[in-house]
């Protein structure tokens, strides 16, 4: 190698260390980049936190800082360092390991070493040369050097103003807490949507707090009540019970020789069971641990019950606890609220004064906006709680039993708070798939303007209505329907929506007017009578919920179709609206279709036939394929579920007392089938159902209802009578002993029978309401009476099922007792037979049921073809009955 390929070759050397040291450069540079962003995402990843909803993770919060535009610069570079190619890392693997070994081999043949490096070591030196000639002319024939400064470049300017948090969203960043994930979109949440969130977090527990004394205080009380009744039934309990849970490995007979008779008796001699003859140690502890499993079942399945026949200490004193908690009360009505905030608690730790931003990020379907909503409620209950304090328990009145009589609803609310109360979770469901149960759960619900306490399935038919938008809810009656949809309103107006619309029966004005005005803080506007035209105007101006009847609209037709802005329509009683060619189903169903939400509600929504259920369906969700080829039971709940929710009083109301239902089958007097003979001759198949009664102190089922009302009074109970007939309802109002209310029928003014009820309701005992059934056995509330009595079978079960729900309903505290007059041979026992069809047809299609196929075209039944069938087989029957006495 001659002295000028030396110099070349010391040029190339020198070349290849200046890129080594780059490459070196450029690999500790990555490097340095990536971990710093690694360790920023590992930051935020240890600052993360949490929430959940309804038990199940929903969003992963991280709290962001001023600071912390440093992490998002991390994030940032290391998404614009040059990516590396295969290309690239071959490149670099020359740069730092292939020609540093070239140049090391070469390097005795480029000083005086050459003069003492033998032969070997020079051809290896020449070898090593010409690889570095050759790597030097293909690098920069592609490029190298210009590609080394590429890599060492940003591909874009990263000190560029506005790289502020929302870059962290950019997919581009590659943020390892947002990549590579599906469902809604993560998002950036400033400050304005949170600020004041920690305080108003810390005013809510500071206000559960300061009730959580009486709070406990009305649990232990609830615990003492269930002891108390757990013993009383142990007390009662015989020594076979014994027997029976050890199998009768256990000799009882020296506890009965003792006199030791029951389980509560076993209890109370303790350990000193061993001293009795024929009883050692071992078998004292056995027959205590019986007795002690037994008691414990016992308390365990033993619900907390308010019994107003029997006004034990103990429950006197849980009904004082519970009126000192909730006398003190600031948070009534705001359970879900209160769910909300607890949801929230996690952040009061994390959020801080330095915090600017909240990247949220959803971990199931829910969107951020939910959790922006969960701010928002638990900011604006935090507002009503700096309102003006509760009164002081001190103020409680002196006998808690006359303050529970007035508003048992909210007693029972209060022990369903407490967890003694439960509820089935799958009755809650009703009949709806699990992909709506789920959402529904998900759905939050604002009490910011609900004052009333919701029970758990009260609160899940709010939010499946706020879910679906349009529905039916077919709660059994009794249930409180109106509350339900009246905290979807409330939920509404926390919300910015400002105009509601409740259309009812006249009869039924008064009482969402005052459910309204008492369970929450909307305003209510009564467009119905004399004052409606100022009403309404009052209404369109400053929103609020307005209650008119079906009549009215037609009056207000004209004028609603102007108005842009109604946020949600309530129909209740929603099955007047079933047959879809009727005026007021037209006015209504144009509501229904201009509302953004629109609510049906009706505990029968089927009372005829299964299109009529299909109609209502129709009306809230026309999108809704209802096969009519198919009309098994199953089939058809599941095609209307996204629009129907129903529950059963039995599932949902544990604390309902029992309702007795008696049918009183009489025979008919002299006067009586005389007075029926000539109606069917008639064939007047209305003045047959009349006959029975009609002969006034001649009849047999008058007599017997004098009785009744007699027995009610010395047991210190209300009745209440219905009848199809207004002539029965006028005769009994002469002839029944005891003050007499009514008669309450169609024609009396809608304000006139609420003060009916309402002074029926505060008389004394064996006080007696007449009601005509489709009058009174619709919307109104008549908890006072705990005798119903029903005068003659009606032509749908609905009807009867209506008119008890009057009474036997959501805080009843007394048994039910449900009276049916029939008298035997007659047009009675042949629309029992008819009608039980109709019950099996309801209870198939509109109840939750497990029957699985059924052919409604064999039950359906209308009046007239009920009517004709009736008349035609009492003409027979008495026809025969005469022929065979000549």
């Amino acid at each position: 190698m001659n002295k000028t390929e030396r110099e070349q070759i010391r040029r190339l050397v020198a070349d290849f260390k200046q890129w080594g040291q780059r490459a070196e450069d450029l690999r500790a540079w990555h490097h340095a980049v990536h971990q710093a962003a690694a360790d920023s995402e590992r930051h935020l990843h240890s600052r993360s936190l949490e929430i959940t909803r309804a038990g199940q993770p929903a969003w992963r919060v991280v709290p962001l800082e001023t600071n912390d535009t440093g992490i998002v610069m991390h994030l940032w570079r290391r998404a614009n360092l040059p990516a590396m190619t295969a290309s690239d890392e071959a490149m670099l693997r020359l740069l730092t390991e292939d020609a540093p070994r070239a140049i090391a081999e070469v390097g005795p043949v480029l000083d005086v070493r050459r003069f003492f490096t033998g032969s070997a070591r020079k051809q290896s030196a020449d070898t090593a040369a010409k690889l570095l000639q050759l790597r030097h002319a293909v690098f920069t024939r592609v490029g190298g050097p210009e590609r080394l400064e590429q890599l060492g470049t940003f591909t874009t300017a990263v000190g560029a103003p506005g790289i502020g948090f929302d870059a962290l969203l950019n997919p581009a960043l590659r943020l390892n807490l947002v990549a590579g994930r599906t469902g809604p979109d993560p998002e950036i949440v400033d400050q304005s949507a949170f600020a004041g969130l920690s305080e108003a977090l810390a005013a809510i527990a500071r206000a559960v707090a300061s009730e959580a004394s009486y709070r406990l205080a009305a649990r232990d009380a609830g615990e003492k009540v269930r002891r108390a009744e757990a013993q009383r039934l142990l007390q009662e309990m015989p020594m076979d019970a014994l027997k029976a849970a050890t199998r009768e490995r256990l000799r009882l007979s020296p506890l009965s020789q003792a006199g030791i008779n029951t389980v509560q008796e076993v209890l109370n001699c303790g350990m000193s069971l061993q001293t009795l003859p024929g009883v050692g140690e071992m078998s004292a502890r056995r027959m205590l641990g019986a007795a002690q499993t037994l008691w414990q079942t016992t308390y365990d399945e033993t619900p907390v019950r308010i019994d107003i026949n029997s006004r034990r200490p103990e429950t006197t004193h849980l009904l004082r606890r519970l009126a000192e908690w909730d006398a003190c009360r600031q948070t009534r009505g705001a359970s879900a609220d209160l769910e909300r905030a607890a949801e929230l608690d996690p952040l009061r730790t994390v959020i801080g004064g330095r915090t600017t931003h909240l990247l949220v990020i959803p971990t199931r379907l829910l969107p951020a906006a939910g959790l922006r909503e969960s701010i928002q409620i638990v900011r604006r209950r935090a507002e009503l709680l700096r309102g003006p304090s509760p009164s002081s328990p001190g103020s409680v009145n002196a006998d808690p039993w006359d303050d529970f009589l007035s508003r048992p609803a909210d007693y029972f609310a209060m022990l369903s708070e407490l967890g003694f109360i439960t509820e089935d979770e799958n009755a809650v469901h009703g009949d709806l798939p699990e992909e709506i149960i789920k959402a529904v759960r998900d759905q939050a619900l604002s009490g910011e303007h609900l004052t009333a306490s919701l029970r758990g399935y009260q609160s899940f038919a709010a939010r499946f209505a706020l879910v679906q938008r349009k529905v039916i809810i077919g709660d059994e009656m009794g249930l409180g329907k109106s509350v339900e949809a009246l905290a979807v309103l409330a939920h509404l107006r926390s919300r910015g929506e400002t105009h509601f619309l409740v259309i009812c029966p006249a009869a039924v004005v008064t009482n969402w007017i005052r459910e309204v005005t008492g369970k929450s803080r909307l305003r209510a506007h009564r467009v119905h009578g004399p004052d409606r035209e100022r009403a309404a105007r009052a209404w369109v101006r400053d929103g609020g919920v307005a209650v008119t009847t079906y009549e009215t609209l037609a009056w207000w037709e004209p004028a609603l179709k102007e108005l842009r802005d109604l946020a949600c329509v309530v129909v209740d009683e929603a099955h007047l609206i079933k047959n879809p060619q009727a005026r007021r189903t037209i006015r209504t169903n144009d509501l229904i279709a201009r509302s953004d939400r629109a609510i049906l509600l009706t505990g029968t929504p089927l009372e005829n036939k299964v299109d009529e259920f299909r109609n209502l369906a129709s009306y809230v969700r026309p999108d809704l394929t209802v096969d009519a080829t198919d009309l098994s039971p199953r089939t058809f709940r599941r095609q209307i579920a996204p629009a129907y929710l129903r529950r059963n009083q039995e599932d949902v109301l544990t604390e309902l007392p029992e309702l007795i239902e008696i049918d009183e089958w009489l025979p008919m007097s002299a006067a009586d089938a005389s007075c029926y003979r000539v109606a069917v001759e008639r064939g007047n198949f209305m003045e047959m159902r009349q006959a029975a009664m009609l002969q006034g102190a001649r009849s047999e089922k008058v007599q017997r209802l004098i009785e009744i009302v007699r027995e009610a009074e010395e047991n210190e109970r209300r009745i209440i009578v219905f009848s199809y007939f207004r002539e029965i309802l006028n005769l009994l109002a002469r002839s029944l002993p005891g003050p007499v209310f009514g008669p309450l029928t169609g024609s009396v003014p809608a304000n006139q029978r609420q003060q009916m009820v309402d002074q029926f309701s505060s008389a004394k005992h064996g006080a007696v309401l007449v009601a005509q059934i489709v009058a009174g056995g619709v919307g109104l509330n008549i908890q006072s009476a705990s005798v119903v009595v029903i005068c003659e079978p009606q032509l749908k079960p609905t009807t009867e099922a209506q008119a008890i729900a009057r009474a036997h309903r959501m805080g009843q505290v007394q048994s039910v007792q449900v009276h049916r007059l029939l008298s035997e041979d007659s047009v009675d026992q042949r629309i029992v037979e008819l009608v039980a069809g109709k019950r099996r047809l309801f209870d198939d299609f509109a109840r939750v049921s497990d029957m699985a196929n059924s052919a409604p075209e064999a039950v359906d039944l209308s009046e007239a073809e009920l009517a004709r069938e009736v008349v035609a087989a009492e003409r027979q029957r008495l026809a025969g009955r005469a022929s065979a006495e000549t």
